[in-house]
């Protein structure tokens, strides 16, 4: 497992933190956890190579938001695999998401997460 890609996680809810978690493992890769748009913004600073993606609520503790946190992701990496997951942003995406980002609306399945990355990570497209 030594070997599992590392996904950035950045969510304040326990639950759907441990949901995401599960089925990234179950998927095969391995997840780096935060609840703050501050943190995961100083974690893709410190060392950007060791996420190969960002999984981001909209909605984050902190005065960021995940839209801000995608940003500085793909400022960083600018072929950050990006996955947001919303229960009321949605219609927000298209004028505050990034280029060739998925947007996951809850509820969803955890195989979709996992679905998605895995798309974005073979081929930088998000999955139609």
């Amino acid at each position: 497992m030594d070997q599992a890609v590392t996904i950035l996680v950045v969510e304040d809810d326990q639950l759907i933190q441990a949901m995401v978690e599960d089925a990234l493992s179950d998927g095969g890769f391995k997840s780096a956890i935060t609840t703050s748009g501050e943190e995961a913004i100083a974690l893709l600073q410190g060392d950007e190579a060791q996420y190969r993606a960002v999984v981001t609520d909209i909605n984050l503790l902190g005065r960021l938001n995940g839209w801000q946190v995608a940003r500085a992701a793909r400022e960083a990496d600018p072929a950050m695999p990006v996955v947001y997951m919303t229960g009321t942003h949605e219609g927000e995406w298209a004028s505050k998401g990034v280029p060739n980002s998925v947007l996951l609306t809850k509820p969803f399945a955890p195989a979709q997460r996992v679905t998605a990355i895995s798309n974005l990570l073979n081929t930088g497209t998000p999955p139609t």
